[in-house]
């Protein structure tokens, strides 16, 4: 039985239709991964199935009294409240159920003789908490929090003091700790490493619900996963089994559909050759008629379609020889007394390819600020080659201009460009046509993070410096990308937590 029907689902922007006709079901025990090239409508899906966003038309059936959660990383968070207490929300309930056994107990000590139906009442609520679970809540929480790394910055840390990246680790913990029976992710992997990506692959192969997960992350999809639906082209197929299997499905089923497609082509071209020797003759006309009506009554096959696949290439400035940058007894931080890490000194020499690494919240980020001056170095000093020029690929990124689109963007900061080479740019870098006068804050992250690759594309950089710039690509996109770097002539610091990307790319290695 269902637990998710969805029939026939429409939706645009404006005048460009994003997905048609799709139609799928979620059954019990489904593990689906969500996939398709940026920008395909993977996230509005998504949004469309949590009532974010509403549909133009089709319809959405959800199965009575389900539950269920939606990621949500960007969430904004209370201030004032620790991790530990924000993540005992996800049990609100029991502890409003404690709450009420505590009163009645109290009520019951104070009074000389209490009736027989409270001390009933106080063992049925006493019973209740226990059959739940609620006195082992507190191990169960540290053991999620320990899982997705949260433990390392303190369980009884403010909210309103933790990273980004931080904060989506807590938002997911929370949304793990409720086990609704259907859970929606976008992306849960963005802010995790390699071990806290391993505990939560083997958390959701457990887990007893259904899913349906958008990643870009091959392996995590590949190992949890037992069916996936893939959007391309505005519509959807559904197939069984995991990433792996999809794959060969889908490869069999195109070369069925170019087959079937090269095979009605051939009847047609043949058909249409003898309709016209023949329709001029009297004694072959009626066949030649009949041919036509036959002809008029095909149901042709759409040609086979092509992918959009990015170009990435980035420009430097000469700088000669020597160090683009030189760190010496660098302290990094935001409390005078409590640096993040140890001193630090180290150089990157022109033309060479760093990566930073070490766990989420370490200080990668913060490191990356400091050297760029956003956030005051503690102690030490760090200088850019005085001919440096940076450019900058940002992890969370707020768009100044909410009303923009990619085409609008870029003429902001390019003037001197003609309308037909920034559309021809932005093609260049896969931003779809029909997403160039798109606001950017309604495109999905792949294709946000395309606009912004592009604009560092179109500036002469020596030092590019590029913080977790795979984390919403597509697996395409990201290849692209990592030729691209490897290409580039220029000086580049890189952080990941995709280690395959690193690998092979970089010559050396900061790790935190």
């Amino acid at each position: 039985m269902s637990l998710l029907k969805i029939t026939n689902l429409n939706h645009s922007y404006g005048d460009n239709a994003l997905l048609q006709d799709i139609t799928f079901d979620l059954h019990e025990g489904e593990k689906m991964g969500l996939v398709g090239l940026n920008g395909c409508g993977k996230s509005t899906l998504l949004k469309i199935l949590t009532g974010e966003l509403i549909h133009e038309s089709g319809d959405i059936s959800i199965r009575p009294k389900i539950s269920i959660g939606y990621l949500d990383q960007y969430r904004e968070l209370d201030s004032g409240i620790s991790i530990r207490d924000y993540l005992q929300t996800a049990f609100q309930s029991l502890y409003d159920l404690e709450e009420k056994y505590n009163a009645l107990n109290a009520e019951i000590s104070t009074s000389p003789n209490p009736d027989e139906k409270r001390m009933t009442q106080s063992a049925v609520l006493l019973e209740s908490l226990i059959s739940q679970g609620f006195y082992e809540l507190d191990s169960y929480i540290d053991r999620v929090a320990a899982g997705l790394g949260i433990t390392q910055f303190g369980m009884e840390t403010d909210l309103a003091k933790l990273s980004g990246g931080q904060r989506a680790k807590v938002i997911l913990a929370k949304l793990l700790l409720e086990q609704p029976d259907v859970l929606i992710m976008d992306e849960p992997t963005n802010f995790l490493d390699k071990i806290h990506i391993e505990w939560l692959t083997q958390f959701l192969r457990d887990f007893k619900g259904a899913f349906i997960l958008v990643s870009h992350h091959f392996d995590f999809l590949d190992k949890i996963t037992n069916c996936i639906c893939e959007i391309e082209f505005c519509n959807l197929v559904k197939y069984k089994g995991n990433l792996t299997a999809y794959l060969g499905a889908k490869d069999l089923r195109r070369q069925q559909y170019i087959k079937n497609y090269m095979t009605q082509q051939k009847w047609i071209e043949k058909t249409e050759d003898y309709i016209s020797r023949n329709k001029a003759r009297a004694s072959t006309a009626n066949m030649a008629k009949s041919r036509q009506k036959m002809l008029d009554k095909v149901v042709r096959i759409t040609a086979p379609k092509e992918n959009i696949r990015p170009s990435f290439n980035f420009t430097s400035t000469s700088l000669g020889s020597g160090y683009v940058l030189a760190a010496e007894n660098l302290l990094i931080g935001y409390h005078p007394t409590r640096p993040l890490l140890p001193e630090m000194s180290f150089n990157l020499p022109w033309g060479a390819k760093m990566a930073i690494t070490g766990f989420n919240g370490i200080g990668k980020t913060t490191l990356v600020k400091t050297l760029l001056g956003e956030i005051p170095a503690l102690g030490g000093k760090s200088n850019f080659h005085e001919k440096a020029v940076v450019g900058y690929f940002q992890q969370e990124y707020v768009w100044e201009d909410a009303t923009a689109t990619p085409y609008s963007y870029l003429v902001s900061l390019f003037p001197q460009m003609e309308r037909k080479e920034i559309y021809t740019t932005l093609a260049r870098a896969g931003v779809a046509a029909k997403h160039i006068l798109q606001r950017l804050t309604t495109l999905s992250g792949g294709e946000q993070a395309k606009v912004r690759i592009c604009r560092l594309s179109l500036s002469k950089h020596n030092l590019l410096v590029l913080d977790e710039p795979t984390n919403h690509l597509d697996v395409t996109a990201k290849e692209i990308l990592r030729n691209a770097i490897r290409e580039y002539e220029g000086s580049v610091i890189v952080i990941s937590h995709e280690k395959s990307f690193s690998d092979g790319l970089v010559d050396e290695t900061l790790v935190l």
